[in-house]
């Protein structure tokens, strides 16, 4: 983003034409300690064992394709859908079980670092 000028984009455009090796991220916006990311899955999942425990607070939706994922200490995971939302609360361990391998699962994730406090 450049300077204080509107920005017009598309969350669809310059979607991979076929799977990926790997997940692709694009970093939408980051100001004030808060990332937004739109994430692009074909078909990956976290590596066997894998738990993300991130410090920041992560709100994330859905917005083509499914996915599952699984959050430490729940033997269920969470299946999604196009408009499904999760809200991840900071150290919540969670995993990534699956993503469509049909059709590219789009994500819009939203990451708010912690406060701190100074002084």
């Amino acid at each position: 983003m450049s300077g204080n000028h509107p920005m017009l984009s598309n969350l669809f455009s310059g979607l991979p034409e076929s799977a990926l090796p790997e997940e692709l991220t694009d970093i939408l916006l980051e100001s004030n300690g808060v990332r937004i990311e739109r994430i692009v899955s074909t078909g990956q999942a976290s590596d066997p064992g894998f738990w993300y425990d991130q410090t920041e607070h992560e709100w994330v939706v859905v917005l083509q394709g499914n996915a599952a994922v699984r959050f430490d200490g729940f033997e269920t995971p969470f299946e999604l859908a196009a408009g499904d939302v999760l809200d991840i609360p900071p150290h919540q361990r969670h995993r990534v079980e699956w993503t469509d391998s049909k059709q590219p699962t789009i994500w819009l994730a939203i990451f708010i670092q912690p406060e701190t406090n100074s002084g």
